[in-house]
């Protein structure tokens, strides 16, 4: 596994650059400046917004109302991510030792390993949307174009026919396959403090199962995980598929300058002030993937400057419903399962 660190800055552009111009503007604005306050107010209230659904499991003990509390962590959880995606981008903390300390606790928070994530988070800044470069469109279950829908065999020949309908249904797996996933990672001895992650991972594990058995009987605690996990599954994907599912993808040496390759390879959705605190900013796709640790909340003020000028270069810039990006995303998906669905059957 490759060594990154998920707050990488973008590569050094000649001063009079498309993003270098733009880059100009955003540090003009005041808008790169750290945002301790706010970090303050969000680490405070997501902290104890965790301690209340853990109480609140406790309290409601053996009553099936303990579904409700199940639903509740879920946003929590999805909540917790959203802090350690913004730690591991420096957006709260400028130097590397608080960043991973921060971030490998809430990683343990929800099962997470930081370091595997990390790597993999970078990797996808670094090249969007770039078949066989970034990690998050790489054939597994769910096939991302026409070309690995023909390379497709097994599983995923099998679910990539017909992947757009089934797409929200294997959302509910999204969070058991991020435990997994961090869980495989140690295997890979290039991880980075691989022997504490693996301690921070499974005493989530440990903790997590044993207070779910230990408060409530059997059947009601694989209930209340099946509930629990597979909705932070669904909030998880509604947070991050958005973004760039159903967007240009990009493939070989097709790899325009920076600016170009985030904006093209990016939408943003529109929403007010709840769809900021529900995605965590990450409804503005365009200006994170450009100034990745901008903290969240300068994102939206962002947003004018960064479209402006985009028109003024030609750039297309696109800006969505939240229920449009969706349709958008499952038409590519049913689009990029095509040949499967074409391909004759085996005499």
């Amino acid at each position: 596994m490759t060594k990154h660190t998920a707050s990488h800055t973008p590569p050094p552009h000649a001063p009079g650059s498309d993003f270098a111009r733009l880059a100009k503007k955003i540090t003009d604005a005041g808008l790169m400046e750290r945002r301790p306050g706010h970090y303050a107010v969000r680490v405070t209230s997501v902290t104890a917004l965790y301690a209340i659904g853990w109480v609140a499991f406790v309290l409601v003990g053996r009553s099936w109302w303990t579904l409700a509390v199940a639903a509740f962590l879920s946003l929590v959880f999805g909540q917790v991510a959203l802090v350690a995606h913004d730690v591991a981008h420096r957006q709260v903390f400028r130097l590397r030792g608080p960043s991973e300390t921060a971030g490998r606790i809430a990683g343990a928070c929800i099962g997470m390993g930081y370091g595997w994530w990390q790597d993999k988070h970078t990797r996808h800044h670094s090249n969007p949307n770039h078949e066989g470069l970034d990690p998050d469109i790489a054939p597994d279950l769910l096939v991302w174009s026409q070309d690995q829908a023909r390379a497709a065999k097994r599983l995923p020949r099998l679910i990539g026919r017909w992947q757009a309908f089934l797409f929200f249904p294997l959302l509910t797996l999204e969070g058991f396959n991020l435990h997994v996933s961090s869980a495989r990672a140690l295997a890979n001895r290039s991880l980075k403090n691989r022997a504490l992650e693996g301690k921070l991972l499974f005493a989530h594990f440990a903790v997590y199962l044993t207070a779910l058995f230990l408060v409530l009987p059997p059947g009601m605690a694989i209930a209340f995980l099946a509930v629990h996990q597979g909705l932070f599954g669904v909030y998880l994907g509604s947070i991050f598929a958005p973004n760039h599912k159903g967007m240009p993808i990009l493939t070989g040496e097709d790899r325009p300058d920076f600016l170009r390759r985030q904006v093209l390879t990016s939408r943003n959705v529109r929403g007010g002030r709840l769809t900021d605190i529900a995605l965590g900013g990450l409804n503005h796709q365009i200006e994170h993937h450009l100034f990745p640790s901008m903290p969240s909340p300068n994102l939206r003020k962002a947003r004018p400057i960064v479209r402006r000028h985009c028109e003024e270069l030609g750039v297309d810039y696109l800006e969505t419903g939240l229920l449009t990006s969706w349709r958008q995303t499952l038409i590519s998906l049913h689009r990029a399962g095509a040949p499967i669905r074409s391909a004759r059957p085996p005499a």
